[in-house]
Formats: C-alpha cells, structure tokens, sequence
C-alpha cells in the first residue's frame, strides 16, 4: 500500500490476483480500480479511472471527494450510543479516575491499534 501525489493523496493497493492480473484500487474508494499486466499498467490504467470519477464529480457539479490523509481534524466527533452502554463506560471511567472521553478515546485507540 502506497501513497502517490497523481492520486491526490488517497492511498492505492496493488497487488496480483489468483488470474495473474495486477489490481490496483484506492483503499478509501475501493469501487475505483483497474487492472492490467503490469503493475505499472495497472498504475496508469487507476490513473486514467481517476481522471474519469473527477471528471464525473466535475460534470455533475459535486465537489471531488478528498482524502482522508490530506483533510484536517478537529479531534471531535459525536456518537450516539445505547443509554446502558453510556453509563457501563461512565462507572467505568470513574472507577479508573479517569474522564469519560479519556476512556472513549483508550478503548478506541486499543481497538484501531489491534488491527
């Protein structure tokens, strides 16, 4: 998995299929894909479906999606979770003497760091 600048930041996975073909698809948007002989051919031909979705968003007056690598995060989300499942997390964050976002924010961490 790589990062390149010609696609505009989203990260793109290649690899060879059980056919003997190499695909390549952006990881955020894995509908846009290409394959070829090549891995090099399969780089141009994601190029070129790329050029293409731009072109559609363009077409359709709808702004191109950006990735995820190149956008700004504020640090807060809002979720909206069960009622028993709030206050299982919030006994929880107090017996830790911790804050309730400090909890959130472990577990959630814990669980991405797992994958």
């Amino acid at each position: 998995m790589a990062a390149n600048d010609r696609f505009d930041g989203y990260a793109v996975n290649l690899f060879l299929d059980d056919e003997g073909d190499w695909l390549a698809h952006f990881v955020e948007l894995p509908n846009v894909s290409a394959f070829a002989d090549t891995p090099e051919q399969a780089l141009n031909e994601l190029a070129a479906a790329w050029k293409g979705v731009q072109e559609s968003y363009q077409k359709r007056g709808q702004e191109v999606p950006v990735a995820p690598s190149r956008k700004e995060y504020s640090g807060q989300f809002n979720v909206r979770i069960d009622k028993r499942l709030h206050r299982a997390l919030a006994v929880e964050a107090a017996q830790a003497g911790v804050s309730l976002n400090a909890i959130v924010s472990q577990k959630l961490a814990q669980s991405v760091s797992h994958r």
